[in-house]
């Protein structure tokens, strides 16, 4: 008996297998080309990211001197007030001059006597310096030639008017260990270069950075880290 097909009935002919080939063919060639497309948006994101981060380098790499640089002047004024208090204490005991000054940094760190204990003067973070290789301050020597640049760019900074020693048995003794200096009239200063006596040993009355390249911050005018000496002169 001849059926015929309903109209529910898939009949399969050479011609149908082919359309689905084709079919099949072009949904592949249409995923090819979204990958391609993916790819290229891919690559030029990358390359955009890539930019903004070369143009953003110099700006992070100043704010992290930037920030380096405030800690030293932090630390560094925490040594001068050791310096401060560590004479104090010792005028009282062997009398004025430089031999009531410290002569290391690690007597800083000791301490000063205070009856039966010793009090901390110094924390041992401040004793390091941010901005060197080393870590290590450059001591500053009483009547040297980097105190008296220091001076002069005080000066300069306060238009020819040093400020004032306000710790007492400093401003008796700020003379001999500071002698005075002309007035700069307004002709900036180069602070004088680090020389063989920055590590010889002795008396001490300041510290300053062992770096020598510019600054971001002006300390006192001053633009070079190797500039910025912190005493408890003039302060």
């Amino acid at each position: 008996m001849n059926r015929r097909p309903g109209p529910h009935h898939k009949i399969w002919t050479a011609g149908s297998g082919n359309l689905s080939g084709r079919k099949v063919d072009s949904e592949g060639s249409a995923r090819t080309s979204e990958a391609g497309y993916t790819l290229v948006a891919l690559l030029a994101l990358m390359t955009v990211l890539a930019l903004f981060a070369m143009a953003a380098a110099p700006s992070i790499r100043q704010q992290a001197q930037r920030e380096r640089e405030i800690e030293t002047i932090f630390r560094g004024e925490q040594v001068a007030e050791a310096i401060r208090v560590y004479y104090s204490r010792q005028v009282s005991k062997i009398g004025t001059g430089d031999a009531a000054l410290p002569t290391s940094i690690e007597q800083l760190l000791e301490g000063v006597p205070s009856g039966t204990k010793k009090v901390q003067i110094l924390r041992a973070s401040a004793a390091r310096d941010p901005l060197s290789d080393s870590g290590e301050w450059r001591l500053i020597r009483p009547r040297s030639a980097a105190l008296a640049d220091f001076q002069r760019s005080i000066m300069l900074f306060a238009e020819n008017v040093k400020p004032p020693t306000n710790d007492p048995q400093l401003k008796a003794v700020e003379t001999l260990m500071a002698p005075p200096v002309l007035p700069t009239l307004g002709i900036a200063t180069t602070p004088a270069p680090a020389s063989d006596d920055d590590d010889a040993t002795g008396p001490f009355i300041g510290a300053a950075s062992r770096s020598k390249s510019s600054s971001i911050i002006f300390y006192y005018g001053i633009d070079r880290h190797n500039g910025w000496i912190f005493t408890p002169f003039f302060r």
